[in-house]
């Protein structure tokens, strides 16, 4: 056999090397141009942006105190429609008399969190309790009722129409504060004017109104509903009161260090409550039958009480607006001054809201949410 050339076999030497090297190439390189850029845009678009990385959190379960009042509706919300579980969060919501009684729960640690009204949760921090305020629950809301046979006859009344009356209410708390400056206001001197007596709680104190000893009493949400219902009139509502006007009620409460410790815990706990908010004011039927499982009285009285202008349930620190308070109710002699800014804590508020504005960035809500917050604290 004749022998190829030596021109033909270079030939076929470079055209094995130009296959080979197309075979590599094949596995290394893409198929498409650098410059190709429609179909890498094309690609881009159908990959779906990633999640927020979420914390873990220092413990999943999370024991909340509560009253008998539509005031924590926000807590009631947020268990009912699984926000706290979608956070990560076992709670568990756990009913109390008297905030007194939460203080000991969160001094104990047999309660994580508690909704507990702004002046006994001040009273209490001056008395050196390890308790910080991180969130608000209600604004407003409070008031005084009076029998009928009192106001028969009478077209308007205002505070003086307690005048020699037996008043109920409940010591150390928001009612009680605002009752003693409204009759100092008016020159009423208590136990001399008028005979103010004070109950282990609201609930005590209002149904006090059923026996012949009592002419008036304290109430909170949902109370006054409930007495005008039973045929009581309203001596006043706070929300009316220039003064008290956006006066914060109830406030988040939890034990100093925990919030130190847990932050991841507590703003999980805090975006479940920023969650419930937009619910409430989306959804006001199914708010109603949420809050219904906690307080069992009729639905249209719950729905005067929850959105009748009389209270507003927000989760916001009003931080500005607690600490004026705190001035006022030491300025009045009901408690000594303390340095409250280091009982108050924005930042696991502020974490949670801002972390849920990344995820929402326009939803009205939580937009509103952040220049509220920007505002009053």
């Amino acid at each position: 056999m004749k022998r190829p050339s030596n021109i033909l076999l270079a030939a076929l030497s470079l055209l094995l090397i130009f296959a080979l090297t197309a075979c590599n190439s094949s596995e290394t390189e893409p198929t498409t141009s650098p410059t190709d850029t429609p179909a890498a845009d094309a690609t881009e678009n159908t990959i779906a942006p990633e999640a927020p990385e979420v914390p873990a959190l220092e413990q999943t379960t999370f024991k909340i105190g509560h009253l008998n009042s539509t005031a924590h509706l926000l807590a009631f919300v947020a268990q009912e429609e699984g926000y706290f579980a979608e956070e990560g969060l076992d709670a568990e919501l756990l009913l109390f008399a008297s905030s007194g009684e939460m203080v000991q729960g969160l001094n104990s640690g047999s309660l994580d969190a508690a909704l507990i009204g702004s002046v006994p949760t001040i009273t209490f921090q001056s008395q050196d309790n390890p308790i910080t305020i991180f969130g608000g629950a209600m604004t407003n809301g409070h008031g005084y009722v009076i029998k009928p046979e009192f106001t028969d006859g009478l077209e308007s009344w205002d505070i003086t129409i307690l005048r020699g009356r037996n008043v109920a209410t409940v010591k150390n708390s928001i009612q009680d504060l605002q009752l003693l400056l409204l009759l100092d206001e008016a020159g009423l001197v208590p136990g001399v004017d008028v005979n103010v007596v004070y109950f282990d709680s609201q609930k005590d104190a209002y149904n006090a109104l059923q026996g012949a000893e009592i002419d008036a009493a304290s109430v909170y949400s949902p109370y006054a509903s409930l007495a005008q219902s039973q045929g009581y009139d309203v001596v006043f509502y706070c929300s009316e009161i220039e003064h008290f006007h956006n006066q914060p009620c109830c406030r988040q409460v939890a034990p100093t260090q925990a919030l130190l410790d847990k932050p991841n815990t507590y703003t999980a706990f805090e975006r479940a409550l920023i969650k419930a908010y937009k619910f409430s004011q989306e959804n006001r039927d199914d708010t109603i039958a949420d809050v219904k499982k906690y307080i069992d009285i009729e639905d249209e009285l719950l729905r005067v009480e929850i959105y009748g202008g009389y209270s507003f349930s927000v989760p916001d620190p009003d931080r500005i607006a607690t600490t004026e308070l705190k001035e006022q109710i030491v300025d009045f002699g009901y408690t000594t001054d303390y340095d409250i800014d280091a009982l108050y804590n924005v930042d696991i508020y502020r974490a949670a809201l801002y972390s849920i504005l990344e995820e929402y960035p326009d939803d009205t809500v939580y937009k509103e949410l952040e220049i509220r917050f920007e505002e009053n604290n």
